[in-house]
């Protein structure tokens, strides 16, 4: 059978996304023709482009009104015509020689992204030997300018990460999804649309698969799959990935099938190789699993089948085959070194384990399969995988997408390629736990460990025992100490804004934070606002944390991220987040270390003020009463 499996626009435009590498390897062994594609890159690259940007300088021109950033790229039509081909091809890395002439401050033209930047801040980042990647910075502003630019002469919803992101994140409703496919088509829309009936035509696919891991790519694959209507090809259309497992579950609206034939839940090759048999008339519709369509009378059907799954070290390794990994762009976006990494560099995207090992965090959906199911191979099984890709890539360099690498694994995994000299380079996501000894993040950087990302969350003992967090401080500390002392970087991701936590508890925290880049343990850390989303222990039981849900019925379409009330509502979260993320900027900087927490958090100084004052109050009365 034919199959044609898409990554829709736009998701990472480094590196293929790693869902349809799974699933083609799958249903390849199973003896199907499978391809797959990358839209996000096939269609940046082409918006990106001298052809494409004539056309919507020439609608900018049409305008009566622009924005300020927008007549500020407008006014340089002719620096961005000429140099656009010529900074795409140093991203793709055609030619390197361009990158102190991109790196210089008069060859691009600057629009508002660039007034962001100052040379202090340049001059941290990249001194003056990293000429390179300070070119590819600012050729990274470059295109974010021109992303400006573009979303609002064409489409508001555009960004090359996130397009239709706002439409699509928490969508209660259907309906401003349904009209903007049913809509008058922009120019990105029939770019995208153009390409892939491209692919249509020439493949001939009697399934099409689309992947759809975040929100900004559902509306992009409702419209492709628009597209590849039966009446126009005869192809079932299967839509599945990471948003449709945390938003799509409670589904009761069955105008989505109007686009799609079926959506799939949680590790897709199962039930794609039971639609594949449905197809082909092997099996019926109750034989499949974990699969929702509408039947003629316009019900819905589920065929759940939950804990129907393939053992994880029985999957054969990832197929990347269908991918030029030659087109693929690097972008620095930000100067924070952890971020840089993921858009900077073309990683073999790879799980090492499937599940997390851990599954308590309270903020987490771990009642989710791709959190709550823990599935691990052997050693040997993740290094053979691993060989496989580097010899299908020719790229040594892996990033581990697992929630939290398990260190006994991965112990296991570091004395294979040590001792069968295997010369790779790997980062990813790690628990900040005790097993991560010395000996062991020692042997994690001789194995090839550049960096690890983990939660320190709210580092505060109080409210990590409330979020069932299963680290101290203290033990975070330690273990953040071990890597760096290997040699390996470490980037925290931070938490304010958890129910009952306090400004207090969050000035702490930022004390801690700011004592490990004081002491070298850590070089690069992100604050997150707390989000409730339905699948954790605080959205399956809020009561435990002070919370209520404000909507109790679910939505007729999505379903994840839930609003909610607690005692800590007074607290303005924004300005928490602003001091705690300016502050964290300069510690990163190497800056700030002197100065006191209430300094970027001043509302603590408020509360400090009021309790002096409330105290003076107590002693005037008590004197009085004397």
């Amino acid at each position: 059978m034919k199959i044609l499996l898409v990554t829709p626009p736009f998701v990472q435009l480094n590196t293929p996304y790693p869902a349809t590498t799974e699933l083609k390897a799958y249903l390849a062994s199973k003896g199907h023709e499978v391809t797959q594609c990358d839209l996000s890159i096939e269609t940046a690259e082409k918006i990106f482009s001298r052809e494409f940007l004539e056309a919507v300088f020439r609608e900018a021109f049409e305008r009566d009104r622009l924005s300020f950033g927008t007549q500020c790229v407008a006014s340089q039509k002719e620096r961005y015509l000429g140099t656009v081909d010529a900074v795409w091809g140093f991203l793709r890395g055609d030619d390197d020689t361009m990158a102190p002439l991109i790196a210089s401050p008069d060859y691009l033209p600057h629009g508002r992204r660039f007034a962001k930047q100052d040379e202090e801040t340049l001059e941290w980042a990249f001194g003056t030997c990293g000429l390179s990647d300070r070119a590819r910075h600012m050729a990274t502003l470059y295109i974010e300018d021109l992303s400006d630019f573009i979303a609002e002469i064409v489409s508001p919803d555009f960004s090359p990460v996130r397009y239709g992101e706002q439409l699509a994140i928490s969508a209660a409703s259907f309906d401003g999804i349904y009209e903007r496919i049913k809509g008058e088509r922009n120019a990105i829309d029939r770019l995208m649309c153009g390409i892939f009936k491209e692919k249509m035509e020439t493949i001939r696919p009697e399934m099409v698969g689309f992947s759809v891991p975040f929100p900004g790519t559902l509306t992009s694959a409702l419209m492709l799959s628009d597209t590849a209507a039966k009446e126009n090809y005869g192809a079932i259309r299967v839509m599945g990935g990471g948003y449709v497992n945390t938003e799509l579950r409670s589904l009761s609206d069955g105008r989505i099938f109007d686009f799609v034939d079926f959506i799939t839940f949680d590790d897709g090759q199962l039930p794609l190789e039971r639609l594949c048999d449905l197809k082909e008339g092997r099996c019926s519709h109750n034989d499949l699993v974990r699969t929702v369509y509408r039947r003629d009378d316009g019900t819905l059907a589920e065929r759940l089948n939950v804990d129907c799954n393939i053992p994880f070290g029985q999957l054969p390794p990832p197929d990347f085959s269908d991918f030029d990994r030659t087109r693929y762009i690097s972008l620095t976006e930000l100067t924070n070194p952890m971020h840089k990494l993921w858009s900077d560099g073309r990683w073999n995207k790879m799980t090492v384990a499937h599940g997390c090992y851990h599954k308590k965090c309270a903020f987490c959906d771990t009642s989710l399969d791709y959190i709550g199911r823990y599935d691990a191979p052997s050693p040997e099984i993740v290094v053979e995988r691993m060989e496989h890709i580097v010899a299908q890539t020719g790229i040594r360099g892996f990033h581990f997408t697992d929630e939290a690498l398990p260190p006994a694994l991965l112990a296991g995994v570091c004395r294979l390629i040590v001792e069968r000299g295997i010369a790779v380079t790997f980062w990813g996501n790690i628990r900040f736990e005790k097993a991560y000894t010395p000996e062991l993040c020692a042997l994690m950087r001789q194995a090839g460990c550049i960096a690890v990302s983990g939660g320190m969350e709210v580092a505060h003992e109080r409210v990590l025992a409330l979020m069932g967090k299963g680290i101290t401080v203290e033990g975070a500390r330690r273990c953040a100490a071990n890597f760096a002392d290997a040699g390996i970087m470490v980037h925290a991701y931070l938490m304010y804004g958890f129910p009952t936590q306090t400004v207090e508890e969050c000035g702490q925290s930022l004390e801690t934070v700011r004592d490990m880049f004081a002491d070298g343990s850590l070089q690069s850390a992100f604050w997150h606002r707390f989000a409730l989303t339905l699948h954790s222990p605080v959205g399956l039981h809020p009561e435990r944390y002070g919370c209520r849900l404000i909507q109790t019925e679910p939505n007729p379409f999505a379903n994840n991220a839930a609003e909610y009330t607690y005692a800590g509502d007074e607290i303005d979260w924004d300005a928490v987040g602003d001091g705690l993320t300016r502050a964290t900027y300069n510690y990163m900087l190497g800056t700030g270390y002197d100065l006191p927490i209430r300094n970027w958090l001043p509302m603590l100084r408020k509360k400090e003020r009021n309790r002096d004052n409330n105290r003076k109050k107590r002693y005037n009365n008590k004197k009085g009463d004397i």
